[in-house]
């Protein structure tokens, strides 16, 4: 069985995002979407909402499973038993950071391969960042997220309005 990780912070999940994990999902028997708790990013979401959230949106997606890992993605990837790591590409300014990982992470754990996965042409522009600043001013985001994760954003940004 041919096991990936898709790590990320998806604070929020987009369609993006979905994209990928339902094109890595045709090359690997299971995929493990692996929510970073990084401390040092605020999040508009707790972890845990991300979490569910995931889980609500990749549901009719076979093969996933969502966990959380904290430290280094080598480590969570070994202990999952592992073959790859996926990592989303949108622009030639990705490339650069996420090359860099990628031999990083092959120094740490020569096992382990990263499959570099470009979203739809549709999609390449999204970005978590940009989806928040779209709803914090009023935006529809409604063609950029899951159903699931649109409501849960109108949702946080009626109960946190934004200066």
């Amino acid at each position: 069985m041919r096991t990936a990780i898709y790590p990320g912070s998806f604070d929020p999940l987009h369609n993006g995002h979905l994209d990928v994990i339902e094109r890595g999902a045709r090359l690997c028997d299971k995929i493990i979407i692996a929510v970073a708790r990084n401390t040092s990013k605020d999040g508009l979401f707790s972890f845990e909402e991300r979490v569910e959230l995931i889980k609500e949106a990749t549901w009719h997606v076979p093969g996933v499973e969502v966990d959380c890992f904290e430290g280094l993605l080598v480590d969570f990837a070994n202990a999952q038993r592992a073959d790859a790591i996926i990592r989303g590409l949108r622009a030639v300014s990705d490339f650069e950071y996420e090359f860099q990982m990628a031999l990083m992470n092959r120094q740490l754990s020569d096992r382990l391969e990263t499959i570099f996965l470009m979203p739809s042409q549709e999609l390449i522009f999204l970005s978590s960042r940009m989806v928040k600043e779209i709803a914090q001013f009023g935006g529809q985001i409604e063609p950029f997220v899951p159903p699931p994760v649109a409501g849960a954003l109108n949702r946080k940004l009626q109960q946190n309005p934004q200066p």
